[in-house]
């Protein structure tokens, strides 16, 4: 069923220079679309997922576009040249205590950015949306979980009043992800930490 509903179609992956998206590519790649739109706004990431993927995938076409999905136009323009029948939004910010510490920024990009890009997939009529949203969004009690809930609740507001099929799927705890605590785990332990 993912096979005949991505072959030869046009699949835009947000933050795909991510943990989360890098792994969504390599997912995605394998149902041979027509194109990858690789959106994420780190520059270096962005340029290593190019290497990993021409050499894994070299027959998949993909376009790897730096932007940031808090930018509306730069979105539009990006949803406007290429169409994309599906959306899997990954980009957002993951790291609890730097959004503690920066709370705006947890709301620019979780939410701001969620509408953004659940916004125009409505606008360009894609066919499905799919948003990585995260376990801590479940009754959250912190800026992260709570920024992540909010877009959740928008999204789904969206989904009866359009053909875009709208999907959200939580993620907890992926071992090594951006976010991760188990890279600061493996630290104390090299040190003879608990």
């Amino acid at each position: 069923k993912v096979r005949k509903d991505l072959l030869g179609k046009v699949v835009l992956i947000s933050g795909a220079a991510g943990s989360i998206g890098s792994e969504l590519v390599k997912q995605v790649s394998r149902f041979k679309p027509k194109m990858l739109l690789l959106v994420d706004q780190a520059e270096s990431p962005l340029f290593q997922l190019e290497l990993e993927q021409s050499a894994l995938f070299p027959d998949v076409e993909a376009r790897y576009i730096l932007a940031d999905v808090t930018n509306i136009e730069r979105m539009k323009a990006i949803f406007t040249r290429f169409m994309p029948n599906y959306v899997f939004h990954a980009a957002a910010y993951k790291h609890v205590p730097m959004m503690e510490k920066n709370p705006m920024e947890a709301i620019r990009v979780n939410v701001f950015g969620t509408r953004n890009m659940a916004d125009l997939s409505v606008k360009y009529q894609v066919n499905k949306f799919v948003m990585i949203s995260t376990d801590k969004a479940v009754n959250p009690s912190n800026v992260m979980g709570a920024s992540k809930r909010f877009a959740e609740v928008y999204v789904r507001s969206l989904a009866s009043n359009t053909s875009t099929q709208f999907i959200t799927t939580r993620f907890g705890n992926v071992l090594g992800s951006n976010g991760s605590v188990i890279p600061l785990f493996e630290r104390q332990i090299a040190k003879g930490g608990p």
